[in-house]
């Protein structure tokens, strides 16, 4: 299972990142291949690339605005392989988070 993912929040510090370490800390209990770009006050960071998207299985979207880029994953999006969810939502349950993303893959 390959997971895709990019984190932003409102401001850009916190929860940016606390949703991205989350991701990554579920994914690695379950020893998915994973990546996640975040959008924060360091600008985009880890940026996702066409072929990451491509090869993904799945794209877990940790976003409380609007992202740079989001037609990249307007493919995935037709597949119905994108999830959208509150970046707070994936840092209070990520193992939940992450079993709501892979069943798309299902």
């Amino acid at each position: 299972m390959k997971i895709v993912a990019v984190c932003a929040c409102t401001v850009g510090i916190a929860h940016t990142y606390m949703a991205q370490e989350a991701i990554q800390k579920e994914c690695e209990k379950r020893s998915y291949e994973y990546k996640v770009e975040t959008q924060g006050g360091y600008g985009i960071e880890n940026e996702l690339d066409e072929d990451d998207i491509d090869s993904a299985d799945v794209v877990l979207l940790a976003i409380a605005i609007g992202i740079e880029g989001d037609e990249r994953f307007d493919k995935k999006r037709e597949e119905g392989k994108v999830l959208s969810l509150d970046p707070a939502e994936v840092i209070a349950d990520p193992s939940g988070a992450i079993d709501r993303v892979i069943a798309l893959a299902q």
